[in-house]
C-alpha cells in the first residue's frame, strides 16, 4: 500500500464527519463479554483492561454518531454500558442516548433444550447464556432516541414467523409454543434527525449457525433471524414496517458465501430493493487472509469485506458477518471496516480490541 493511501485511511478513520448533515452509522461486536455477571463492570471500573482500552480507542477514533454494540454483557441498570459511555466521553466521544432492553440471552425457558437431562443450562435459555444478558446488545446515539416509540421484537415467537424453518427442527409442540425467534434481540428504534423527521435503526444479533446436531436447530434459527427483517420490511407481520430513512445493522453471525449455515435469507437482505449494501472494505482483511492462509485461501468471498478474524478456529477462516445496510435511496458518502493493514494507524489497537472489526457507513442527509 502506498503512503498516500495509508494517510487517506488514517484521515477517514480518525475524522468525525465534517458536515453536520453527514451521519456515521456503525456496528461493532466488541467482545465485551465476560465469564460471569458483573465482571465487565469490574473491568470498566478498574480501568486496567487493555482490551477495554482498545475498544474505547477504536470507537473514539471512528466516532460514529449512531453505534450498535453487540457482544456486550447486559445488566438491569445498564451500569456496564454507562461506565463504557463515561470512558468514551472522557475521550471526547460520548453519547447522550442509550437503548438496551433485556436480551434473550440467559433467559430461562423451563425446557431441556439441549437434551442433557438437566434444566437451566446455558443452552436451555431463550438465547445461549450462562447468565442473564451475556453478550447482549446496546445502541448508543448522539441523536435523540425515541424510546417510547421503539419496538422490541425480542418476545416474538419463532413459530409466528411466516415461512419459518422451525417445523423441521424436531421440537415438541410445548417448546415451539414457548421458544422465541431472537437468540439475542430484534429492535426497531426510531431516532430524531437533526433537521426534523425520524430515522429507524433495525438492530439484531443472530445465533451462530453451528454448535448443534443433525436437526440444525441453530442453522435454522440463524436463517430465520435474518428472514424476520424480510418479513417485516415486506409487511408480512402484524406490525407495519417503517418508511425510509432506515438503517439495518448488526451481527448476522453468517457470511453470505462462505462457511456453514443457510445464507438464503441473508443474501435476500443484501439484495433487498428497500436496502443497499455499501460493501464496506478494508486493507487489513486482505492482508490477514493472505498471511494466515489455510481456509482463507479457498474461500469465495472477497477478503476485503471480512469483518471478523477467526484464525484460531481451524477450519473457519475470516468472514463477513457484521453489516450496516442503509435504505436504498440513501446518499452514502463512504464506508469501511476498521481493519488497517499491518503497520498502519490503529492496526494493533483493532487487533487487541476484538476478533470482530467495527463497520461504518457515512450517510448524507438533505
Amino acid at each position: 500500500m502506498n503512503r498516500l493511501w495509508v494517510a487517506g485511511l488514517a484521515a477517514a478513520l480518525l475524522a468525525v464527519p465534517a458536515l453536520a448533515e453527514t451521519l456515521r452509522f456503525a456496528t461493532f461486536n466488541a467482545d465485551l463479554s465476560r465469564a460471569g455477571p458483573g465482571l465487565l463492570l469490574q473491568d470498566l471500573r478498574r480501568g486496567s483492561s487493555a482490551q477495554v482500552a482498545a475498544v474505547v480507542a477504536i470507537i473514539a477514533a471512528t466516532s460514529p454518531d449512531v453505534l450498535l454494540l453487540t457482544g456486550i454483557d447486559w445488566d438491569h441498570d445498564l451500569l456496564a454500558l454507562r461506565a463504557l459511555e463515561a470512558a468514551l466521553a472522557a475521550k471526547g466521544a460520548g453519547y447522550g442516548y442509550l437503548y438496551a432492553p433485556r436480551p434473550n440471552a440467559g433467559m430461562a425457558t423451563g425446557f431441556d433444550l439441549d437434551g442433557d437431562g438437566r434444566l437451566g443450562g446455558a443452552r436451555d435459555a431463550q438465547g445461549y447464556g450462562r447468565f442473564t444478558g451475556e453478550g447482549g446488545m446496546a445502541l448508543l446515539s448522539r441523536l435523540p432516541i425515541l424510546a417510547g416509540e421503539a419496538r422490541d421484537f425480542s418476545g416474538f415467537l419463532w413459530r409466528d414467523l411466516p415461512d419459518s424453518l422451525l417445523s423441521g427442527a424436531g421440537l415438541s409442540p410445548e417448546i415451539e409454543a414457548a421458544l422465541r425467534l431472537s437468540s439475542m434481540g430484534h429492535w426497531d428504534v426510531p431516532l430524531r434527525l437533526p433537521g426534523g423527521g425520524t430515522l429507524h435503526v433495525l438492530a439484531f444479533m443472530a445465533t451462530p449457525p453451528v454448535f448443534d446436531g443433525p436437526e440444525d436447530l441453530n442453522g435454522r434459527r440463524n436463517h430465520d433471524e435474518a428472514a424476520f427483517w424480510l418479513r417485516y420490511l415486506e409487511g408480512a407481520l402484524p406490525q407495519q414496517p417503517p418508511s425510509a430513512p432506515l438503517v439495518l445493522m448488526g451481527d448476522a453471525n453468517l457470511d453470505p458465501v462462505d462457511g456453514e449455515g443457510r445464507p438464503g435469507a441473508l443474501r435476500a437482505l443484501l439484495a433487498h430493493p428497500s436496502l443497499q449494501d455499501p460493501a464496506p472494505a478494508s486493507a487489513g482483511g486482505v492482508a490477514a487472509a493472505a498471511a494466515q492462509g489455510g481456509p482463507n485461501a479457498t474461500q469465495a468471498g472477497d477478503p476485503a469485506r471480512d469483518t471478523v478474524d477467526w484464525p484460531e478456529t481451524g477450519d473457519l477462516g475470516n468472514r463477513r458477518v457484521d453489516y450496516v445496510l442503509p435504505w436504498a435511496a440513501a446518499k452514502v458518502r463512504g464506508s469501511g471496516v476498521v481493519w488497517p493493514a499491518p503497520g498502519a494507524p490503529l492496526a494493533e489497537t483493532a487487533e487487541a480490541a476484538s476478533r470482530h472489526r467495527l463497520v461504518w457507513v457515512d450517510i448524507d442527509f438533505p
